[in-house]
């Protein structure tokens, strides 16, 4: 049996999103930039995908601009940010995902801004009085903060945030990647600048996102060198990539509830057998808090052992893909930084295990059982 569960490094392909982007790949090939009928047929596939994205988020097409993945719409929404409104100081958690936290380092390293991180609890939640309190204690700042964590699941209460953002003049920015298509959003009542978010993260192609920029909020563009997304980004729009995009968060919304109870009911179970199993296990983050965590993410603390740090290796000989944390650092000796950041014990093993709709309770029942044996545990 071959076990997938790193679904928050990436989905597989939704085979109608696969479906809906072949035409765009054969037959629609005209530039969209172009005025001839190749290029207008190929911009109207644009605008109505464009449009479905905008109604699924209740925003406004005019406020939806598609980027190469969630990595440039956060750089974009902060340091377009920053420039175009001589921001001086920012404000984020040391849990965000590199997108933003090396983004933001990066800026204050060249001198561009001072930098603040909001305290966060054992468990990785967000001291919101904190951030009330850096708000209050500065220059308007930027702030961006993830809705849901990548690595331990965490919720944050962007509506909350949002709301301190706005009384205090402060520009907010959301890293979404994780919640988009599978927690609703209500854009023309959230209070937030700019949102991130990426279509490999919910079952759409790799090489495409998307930056929500509201309406009124003006940013500068980060890539130069055409036209292209109302002179926001340069570059030919990635058409059937768009295509996959709107068609995978359609999917997304049309079954959130379905998939939902089916995700969770998956975690619950691995939960219930991993204490089971193993009675030394633990869980990092709110990661096994079913209401303040993604459904889709269990980030799992095993009992200290000599063979922890082969324990991916030994997992990946047993057929089974997990992640020893964010994706983006998979094979570096770093480690996690939001793990480091939360202080947990550097001698037992974390996993990250991230579940999908494709998953099934066989799959759970032979990871645990797998993990039991690793630890020479009678199952």
């Amino acid at each position: 049996m071959r076990v997938y569960l790193d679904n928050a490094a990436t989905t597989p392909l939704d085979r109608e999103v696969f479906e809906a982007m072949v035409p765009y790949m054969l037959d629609f090939y005209g530039n969209p930039s172009s005025i001839h009928a190749h290029g207008r047929e190929t911009r109207a596939a644009l605008e109505k995908a464009r449009k479905k994205v905008a109604d699924l988020l209740h925003a406004s097409p005019a406020e939806i601009f598609f980027t190469s993945g969630g990595t440039e719409a956060d750089n974009t929404a902060i340091r377009c940010s920053i420039d175009s409104y001589d921001i001086k100081h920012a404000i984020t958690s040391p849990l965000e995902h590199h997108a933003v936290l090396h983004t933001l380092e990066d800026l204050k390293k060249k001198g561009h801004i001072r930098l603040s991180y909001v305290q966060t609890d054992a468990q990785g939640q967000i001291d919101l009085y904190h951030l009330e309190e850096l708000l209050k204690n500065n220059e308007r700042s930027v702030v961006s903060l993830m809705h849901g964590n990548n690595e331990i699941g965490n919720l944050t209460d962007i509506a909350a945030v949002g709301e301190l953002c706005q009384e205090y003049h402060a520009i907010f920015h959301s890293d979404t990647v994780q919640t988009l298509a599978h927690y609703p959003h209500q854009l023309d009542h959230l209070k937030v600048h700019c949102m991130a978010g990426s279509a490999h993260k919910f079952h759409g192609p790799k090489g495409v996102g998307l930056l929500y920029i509201k309406k009124g909020y003006k940013i500068c563009p980060f890539i130069h060198g055409g036209a292209q997304e109302r002179n926001m980004r340069g570059g030919t729009e990635n058409l059937y990539g768009i295509v996959g995009l709107a068609k995978a968060l359609e999917i997304g919304y049309e079954n959130m509830g379905n998939h939902r109870h089916h995700i969770l009911g998956l975690k619950k179970r691995m939960i219930e057998k991993l204490k089971e199993h193993i009675p030394e296990v633990r869980f990092n983050g709110c990661s096994a808090d079913l209401e303040q965590s993604l459904y889709t993410v269990l980030n799992v603390s095993l009992p200290a052992s000599p063979d922890n740090d082969m324990l991916l290796f030994n997992l990946d000989l047993h057929k089974i893909s997990a992640s020893g944390g964010s994706a983006c650092t998979s094979g570096a000796a770093t480690g996690s930084h939001v793990l480091k950041a939360l202080h947990t014990d550097a001698n037992r093993g974390a996993v990250r295990f991230s579940f999908s709709k494709y998953n099934t309770t066989e799959e759970i029942d032979y990871v645990v059982s797998t993990l039991a044996s690793l630890y020479t545990l009678k199952v």
